[in-house]
């Protein structure tokens, strides 16, 4: 059986992912340390023979961007093209292609492994407001974040996990980076109305100081670095570093992104925020 591997596989992208390629037939392992076909972590190779036996491709992923991923991932990445996978699809990040950045080394890894490789280079998830960490500020009325007026094009996970399905399974992904976003930017304020309105709740959307969101992130347990970290991305927005929108959703799926606005609807339909 030429199974497809899919770390992460009760996450937000690797559960996804994984229904996708079960509902076409394929055989399909999904990998993570709780509630997957096989127990995986990526700090423990012991785990990583039995998680890559007969997988032929991969969908890899860093969980932790903390860990050392210049060591885990492409540890992984050697291993995997040791055991005979032959396709790789890697979740990396905006600015994963600079030095320095957390997933710079795993890209490389991915390039260099001498398997065919597609790298997925998404903007913030849209879900992250309904099963991340905005889910929380949306239920208590008050959406406090660092971002200011900035926008950023969020990328519905179903987006990116479509994408994914298709790179694990079909040449013509071979050898690209895709830059995942939605179809336009969107700032918080707007987001924040749009889910007002679909759900009849008060949502208001607070720019918030951002030594102010570093302090909150850390008194709710997010490590100091951590949380230095994503108030930084966060941050990027505010001062109109964030992604701009591309059309690589649409150059993968012969399909436009899904916009926020559609995917706010169907969540409020699904009970997302009840």
């Amino acid at each position: 059986m030429n199974t497809i591997l899919i770390l992460g596989g009760t996450g937000k992208t690797g559960r996804r992912i994984a229904r996708r390629l079960a509902g076409d037939g394929l055989p399909v392992r999904t990998a993570s340390r709780n509630g997957g076909d096989i127990p995986f972590d990526l700090g423990d190779p012991a785990t990583w023979a039995p998680a890559l036996e007969g997988v032929t491709a991969a969908y890899v992923m860093e969980p932790n961007l903390l860990a050392s991923s210049d060591d885990r991932v492409p540890a992984f990445v050697r291993r995997a093209a040791a055991a005979g996978v032959r396709r790789l699809v890697l979740l990396s990040a905006p600015r994963a292609g600079e030095e320095g950045h957390p997933l710079h080394a795993a890209e490389q890894a991915a390039r260099g492994s001498g398997m065919d490789w597609t790298i997925l280079r998404p903007d913030w998830f849209a879900q992250n407001f309904t099963e991340g960490p905005w889910r929380a500020g949306i239920l208590g009325g008050t959406l406090a974040l660092p971002t200011g007026d900035g926008r950023t094009p969020f990328i519905d996970a179903e987006d990116i996990a479509e994408v994914a399905a298709s790179a694990l399974t079909e040449d013509r992904h071979r050898g690209r980076i895709y830059h995942l976003t939605g179809p336009r930017a969107i700032s918080f304020g707007e987001a924040a109305d749009l889910i007002a309105a679909a759900t009849g709740r008060t949502v208001r959307y607070v720019d918030t100081d951002p030594e102010v969101h570093v302090g909150r992130l850390v008194a709710n347990g997010v490590p100091s670095v951590v949380a230095r970290l994503l108030t930084g991305l966060l941050v990027d927005i505010r001062e109109g570093r964030g992604r701009a929108p591309s059309d690589d959703v649409e150059r993968a799926l012969g399909r436009p992104a899904r916009r926020l606005e559609d995917f706010v609807a169907g969540a409020a339909a699904a009970g997302h925020w009840s």
